[in-house]
């Protein structure tokens, strides 16, 4: 008698449709030194963008652990997950299915020191597979409570 594979149904279809088109697994993930020099921008140079009185803003994502976005994050800015994982880059990709590809994008994480963060460069290298072509990384050294927090930048608390 052969075996034949159980039906998975609607729900575990999607389900693996939805991690099928997620990205690399997260060992597959470059560090983010990987993130070329031209697409960083300094926390006081985004800060000083975002207390401009004009200019366009750009569309700002937290592409961290929630516990961190609910702690502290810049204001405006969206929760979207950890992009380490594949529920993060699912959201990142909805987030911005939309979106005109030469939208502005800022996206930091601020995690844990920049050669340590799991989650930059998997949400650089989505958004630039997707064809976006106005993707800045906020370059945090330590993490965010010292390279923006600490330095008086304009901070946001979920209570």
């Amino acid at each position: 008698m052969r075996n034949f594979p159980r039906p998975i149904g609607a729900l575990g279809a999607a389900l693996v449709l939805t991690l099928g088109l997620s990205g690399p697994a997260l060992a597959d993930h470059k560090p983010a030194a990987s993130i070329p020099k031209d697409a960083l921008v300094e926390p006081a140079d985004f800060a000083a963008t975002l207390a401009a009185p004009t200019g366009q803003k750009p569309l700002i994502l937290q592409v961290g652990f929630r516990k961190a976005y609910t702690q502290a994050h810049i204001p405006g800015s969206e929760y979207i997950g950890a992009a380490s994982e594949d529920e993060g880059l699912v959201a990142l990709r909805h987030r911005v299915a939309a979106l005109p590809k030469d939208s502005p994008i800022v996206i930091y994480c601020g995690c844990c020191p920049w050669k340590k963060c799991p989650n930059i460069a998997a949400a650089y290298d989505a958004l630039q597979q997707l064809g976006f072509r106005n993707v800045k990384v906020m370059h945090i050294a330590e993490d965010f409570g010292t390279d923006w927090v600490d330095r008086g930048f304009p901070t946001a608390k979920d209570l």
